[in-house]
């Protein structure tokens, strides 16, 4: 499954440093997650890292790009391969 941000989102800036795979960028109003680079941080730390320093809880599973956490561990290492 990859994440999204919501709404609720108040640009607070912490989430997207802590982003293994650079899935987090700014969009027109609010940060964003790119489903095809997050991969829930499998492969980099047991806990998707913004949704730990989230201070509003705006990063909820997307149901538009459900993925198994085998999925997420073949994305990693595409991920992996293409950035080595």
């Amino acid at each position: 499954m990859a994440l999204m941000i919501t709404d609720e989102c108040i640009n607070c800036d912490v989430c997207e440093p802590e982003c293994p795979n650079e899935a987090i960028s700014m969009g027109t109003e609010i940060y964003q997650i790119n489903p095809d680079k997050c991969t829930e941080c499998v492969g980099h730390f047991d806990e998707p890292q913004c949704v730990q320093v989230c201070p509003v809880a705006c990063i909820p599973v997307d149901p538009q790009h459900t993925e198994d956490r085998e999925t997420l561990w073949q994305k990693f290492r595409r991920l992996a391969a293409e950035n080595a």
